[in-house]
């Protein structure tokens, strides 16, 4: 895998950043990296997000591996039941209240919106993920571990349920005081719509 340095024109400044790609020539990762700069870094600066994930780190601090895996398995069983009240206690906040706007704002470019906290796992979702936690996933794994202002743009796939070429663009969330990771946020993008 390798890495890419791009200048960013956004507006009257000039951004070199850091970005992790799959496959650094990927033909989409220069426009979703222009998208994300210009229309999704800002909130990882919003208050919204980082209190929510202040809050969720210091509630999870305590979890092990091993009830992660099985909040998860029961977040994957949840998924094709009438019951979910997992799922509802992170799609049903503010927090996903507040993504869910974005998302909707974003006229159809945007497919889906995680809130990702520090242990790996969803904390707001615009649309319910297919499972609890992203720990395992290279959203997660290349942008929170990796530190502060990564962007990291996935490889382009086609969504079946869609039939859209898509692809995960994810930023490392850090406390604005001081300046430590405390998560990450990961936006589906529509290729189709850029």
């Amino acid at each position: 895998m390798r890495g890419a340095l791009v200048s960013i024109a956004v507006g009257t400044c000039l951004w070199s950043l850091p970005i992790i790609g799959s496959m650094a020539s990927d033909v989409h990762i220069g426009p979703v990296t222009a998208y994300v700069e210009a229309s999704v870094r800002s909130w990882i600066e919003d208050p919204v997000i980082v209190e929510a994930l202040k809050d969720h780190n210091e509630r999870h601090a305590h979890l092990a591996q091993a009830d992660i895996d099985r909040i998860d398995a029961e977040w994957r069983s949840q998924r094709s039941s009438d019951h979910h009240p997992l799922i509802d206690s992170v799609t049903d906040t503010p927090l996903s209240k507040f993504l869910k706007a974005k998302q909707a704002a974003s006229g159809g470019a945007i497919t889906e919106i995680i809130v990702i906290d520090a242990k790996g796992l969803s904390i707001g979702e615009s649309e319910p993920s297919s499972d609890y936690w992203q720990g395992d996933e290279q959203k997660w794994q290349k942008t929170y571990p990796a530190g502060a202002g990564v962007l990291f743009v996935d490889r382009a796939e086609k969504d079946e349920s869609t039939q859209t070429l898509q692809s995960q663009a994810s930023l490392t969330v850090s406390d604005p005081q001081t300046h430590q990771p405390i998560g990450t946020l990961t936006v589906g993008i529509n290729l189709d719509a850029l």
